[in-house]
């Protein structure tokens, strides 16, 4: 109930009004049916937008700390992601990341619509980089096809560590349904998983136009920052 007011009633029409989305292709998300949004992941708001736009519900995955924040900040923010039916995720991978695809496996089964970002973490620059596979074990578990969608301009809205998004008209593009039934049965084969994996994000880079990066978000994170180069005295 708390997705459909929040969609509907409380910040859905508020936000079309101050940032105007202008969305391509959202006829290739099927009006009913399971799908797979596979989307690129560019600021917190990639959460907000996809669902606003799509006339169905969408059900994403988030990072499990989302839900374990501290004082104000962090109950809203807690009250916003099990409102929407967000579902945490524990990024450390194993048996906590397999609940959440089994999750959302029941969601598909159910006929509903799964969002995921195959990258596992937003951009930390922009740019496209290496999927994970759980995008496709769930594509090839659930025999669903995948949509890809891509934030054209999030990243100039809501660059990562602002709070407060820039008033500008959000871009999103949807993609024509990817089908991986032909590898159907294959699922747990890790070079059909990433295979299609590769595939998918080729196509989120053909339709983003985004430089892509072949190594995980999560390790070009983690990797220090150059230091400047100081002027050589004359």
């Amino acid at each position: 109930m708390l997705y459909w007011l929040l969609k509907y009633v409380i910040l859905g029409p508020l936000l079309r009004l101050i940032f105007r989305p202008q969305v391509e292709g959202l006829h290739h998300v099927p009006a009913t049916g399971p799908v797979i949004l596979a989307s690129n992941h560019l600021s917190f708001s990639d959460s907000i937008f996809t669902p606003l736009i799509v006339p169905r519900k969408v059900t994403f995955v988030a990072k499990a700390e989302y839900f374990t924040g501290k004082g104000l900040k962090g109950w809203l923010t807690k009250m916003f992601f099990v409102g929407t039916g967000t579902i945490p995720v524990d990024r450390s991978g194993g048996r906590a990341a397999r609940a959440a695809l089994d999750t959302q496996l029941t969601i598909l089964r159910a006929g509903g619509v799964a969002g995921i970002y195959p990258e596992g973490t937003r951009s930390p620059d922009g740019r496209l980089y290496r999927g994970k596979t759980g995008v496709a074990r769930l594509a090839l578990e659930s025999g669903a096809p995948v949509v890809p969608v891509v934030m054209l301009n999030l990243d100039e809205i809501q660059p990562p560590g602002t709070l407060v998004p820039k008033v500008r008209r959000v871009r999103i593009r949807f993609g024509a349904p990817l089908d991986f039934s032909r590898y159907a049965g294959m699922a747990g084969d890790r070079f059909v998983e990433r295979a299609v994996t590769d595939e998918i994000m080729y196509e989120l880079m053909d339709l983003s136009g985004r430089e892509y990066v072949d190594t995980y978000a999560q390790k070009a994170k983690a990797q220090p920052a150059p230091v400047p180069r100081q002027p050589v005295a004359a």
